[in-house]
């Protein structure tokens, strides 16, 4: 069953309706589109058959919607995934895969200006998509591969704003983004509730993707990409499915290096939670087996997902696939080699739709913040007054969703902290660039960092405006992506040097229209934020 959907919901849940979309990036992409030339396209070969995709107007070569699994329906449903069958003669690949269920888009327009109007909804989802300067092993370019953002319950790999055209043309290296399992039907966890037919039933989705990097693996080669040289990256739930790889043995070799933008992933759901997830589930729809919710339609699945309150669709530390948590109590030895880049950017709350945005008084603050924290009256305004000291130019409506935004942004900080004391090395930054959309209220929100780091700010107009000003900024960070999945160390001739973060100094770039480092920028602010939530009740 395939049914056309707009959809991503952020880890949120909160909706939005997305009748407002702004179309320009959109448009440009879907111009693309029809320019391309797939009569003569290129022809790859992979360990399924072979391939033909586009040559796309930057003569970049794109492959759209290439399977790496096969259908996940039926008796595959939350299984381990499984090879594609082999096909004969060339496949077309020219078109985005279908996304995997999931309920309708939920996304603010700006950001959902961004997602192709064609896309279908199936269980038939493991695909990916590659784009190359040219086919010739020999190249060995360096391999970037996009997790999408959506928590673990919604997205797809085919945004405008996610497009690897830019910079496999401009940086030379070879992108791929991927589509998996999400909510129920990626992260439903069987194994103590189903016997042993589905003891291998849990983490789905995220075995999804450590399939799509063996197909990397196996296939890369072929794209003039190295299979030795692969970068994962990943903003919001990407950053939590990059955080997770990190610590599964399955992964281990798959990749070289991680970036993890705007999210994290430092303890996973207990088994025990997990299991009361798929009870809660399979009561909600009446069925007393997993047998019975496996040969559920794909439909009701889906909306008896999005109705069942309490449901903790994420990565569970089964003991297998997942051992431990992957952040806590500290980094996952298993990646204690692979460097990391890590950070996130001053206003993430701005993309939700609850978040205000229009201007507070003091009172209003400090019931905002006092909300946020949970903390008394008097620890409130102290919290308060530590940061209005360090940005006294701030506004209310500044400092209510800064201080928000920080406790979004102190995981990030945990993760960064805690990789940094093992081998390999570690980059922070942090991302102030505020967007002038939306009569500047947005300013630098959840999301506004990815057109800049993936080349893609023309692609996503709707987000970051029209000004001249975006791309010097693209510029310095997309070429810093490009340098760290090239070499492990984000430094280039564009930027200030870029100190590796250590606990004692925490050498932070700041991405803004004036770039620069500082050391633990708005340290006081962190401390006391810190402080009042080790001192805060269970």
């Amino acid at each position: 069953m395939k049914t056309k959907m707009n959809r991503r919901s952020f880890v949120s849940g909160v909706a939005l309706g997305a009748s407002g979309i702004l179309g320009g990036a959109l448009s440009k992409a879907m111009a693309a589109n029809a320019k391309d030339s797939s009569v003569q396209g290129p022809v790859a070969n992979t360990t399924s058959g072979k391939i033909r995709g586009v040559v796309q107007e930057n003569k970049v070569n794109a492959f759209r919607g290439i399977p790496y699994g096969a259908p996940t329906g039926g008796a595959n449903r939350f299984m381990p995934p499984v090879k594609p069958e082999s096909w004969t003669g060339i496949k077309e690949t020219v078109e985005w895969g279908p996304e995997a269920p999931q309920g309708p888009h939920t996304e603010i327009p700006e950001v959902a200006a961004t997602i192709p109007k064609t896309l279908t909804i199936s269980e038939d989802c493991l695909h990916l998509n590659v784009w190359t300067n040219g086919l010739d092993a020999r190249s060995k370019r360096p391999v970037m591969v996009w997790l999408h953002g959506g928590g673990f319950t919604s997205g797809n790999g085919s945004y405008s704003m996610y497009d690897g055209a830019n910079m496999a043309r401009k940086h030379d290296v070879v992108n791929v983004t991927v589509n998996h399992r999400l909510n129920s039907f990626g992260f439903l966890y069987l194994a103590d509730v189903g016997g042993e037919k589905y003891a291998n039933a849990s983490n789905a989705g995220i075995l999804d993707v450590v399939a799509a990097l063996e197909w990397v693996r196996d296939n890369i080669a072929n794209f003039g990409g190295d299979p030795n040289n692969v970068t994962i990256f990943g903003q919001s739930g990407g950053a939590g499915k990059v955080s997770t790889l990190l610590a599964m043995p399955s992964a281990k070799g798959l990749f070289h290096r991680a970036i993890i933008q705007s999210g994290s992933n430092v303890k996973g759901v207990p088994r025990a939670d997990a299991t009361k997830t798929a009870q809660t589930l399979m009561n909600n729809l009446g069925v007393k087996t997993v047998d019975e919710l496996q040969s559920i339609p794909m439909q009701q699945l889906i909306t008896a997902t999005l109705s069942t309150r309490g449901l903790r669709l994420a990565p569970v530390v089964d003991g297998k696939t997942l051992p431990g948590d992957p952040f806590d109590p500290t980094a996952p030895a298993l990646s204690a080699e692979i460097p990391l880049l890590i950070g996130s950017v001053e206003f993430e709350v701005n993309f939700f739709p609850t978040t205000k945005l229009d201007p507070i008084d003091d009172a209003e603050l400090h019931a905002a913040v006092k909300q946020a924290t949970h903390a008394d009256d008097a620890k409130v305004d102290q919290l308060i007054a530590v940061y209005r000291k360090g940005r006294p130019k701030a506004s209310d409506i500044d400092l209510s969703e800064i201080i928000a935004s920080d406790g979004f942004r102190t995981p990030v900080i945990t993760e960064g902290e805690r990789k940094s004391e093992q081998t390999a090395p570690v980059y922070m930054y942090y991302f102030t660039w505020k967007s002038p959309v939306r009569d500047g209220k947005l300013k630098a929100f959840h999301t506004l960092e990815i057109p800049f780091a993936l080349e893609n700010v023309d692609e996503a107009k709707s987000m970051t405006g029209l000004g001249p000003d975006r791309y010097p900024l693209q510029e310095k960070m997309s070429g810093a992506w490009a340098a760290f999945a090239r070499t492990g160390n984000p430094n280039h001739r564009g930027l200030p040097k870029w100190p590796a973060f250590k606990t004692d100094q925490r050498a932070t770039m700041i991405f803004d229209n004036q770039c620069e480092v500082l050391n633990d920028p708005h340290g006081e602010e962190r401390l006391a934020l810190t402080a009042l939530r080790t001192a805060a009740p269970a």
